[in-house]
């Protein structure tokens, strides 16, 4: 089980990216336009540069719901390999069995 601070302090970064998610994109928006004046750009960039640094995307970190393990998680399932395998033995996945040879 990873530290309850951090699993936190994810989840905040988390709330932040979503809240702040269609303002960034704006900004960017404007940023990236090369038809617009350099001043209106760089007023852009400033209110970006503005926002909080954890509302950026980049900043939230891929964790193990069950765990919060932050390594070796599946995007699709949110789960690490050590929590997927665990649930695949307890037979609370569908049609997994543990592979040996």
């Amino acid at each position: 089980m990873a530290k309850l601070s951090s699993i936190n302090k994810n989840n905040r970064r988390l709330r932040l990216s979503n809240k702040y998610y269609q303002k960034r994109k704006k900004l960017k928006m404007i940023i990236m336009d090369k038809k617009l004046p350099l001043e209106e750009r760089f007023k852009a960039q400033m209110k970006l540069s503005s926002l909080p640094r954890n509302s950026a995307k980049t900043r939230v970190r891929n964790r193990c719901q069950i765990t919060g393990r932050p390594h070796g998680v599946y995007r699709k399932l949110k789960i690490s390999r050590i929590a997927l395998r665990q649930l695949g033995l307890e037979g609370k996945i569908p049609g997994m069995v543990k592979s040996s040879w």
